[in-house]
């Protein structure tokens, strides 16, 4: 055995793993426009309260 416990990477690992960090950094700040965009409707609404009372019900 040569004492290798790792496969060399390759250039597609490399891609692969840059594009699923892509995705995961995508995906977060798509939740926190998600999220942002709801506020400010209930707040255009006058249910803040109304929300809040369920994401604390959530929890």
């Amino acid at each position: 055995m040569t004492g290798h416990t790792q496969l060399a990477i390759t250039p597609r690992d490399r891609f692969m793993a840059a594009a699923q960090n892509e995705l995961a950094a995508f995906e977060r700040r798509e939740r926190e426009f998600i999220k942002k965009e709801r506020e400010e409707r209930a707040a255009d609404l006058g249910i803040r309260e109304a929300c809040n009372k369920v994401v604390i019900d959530r929890q």
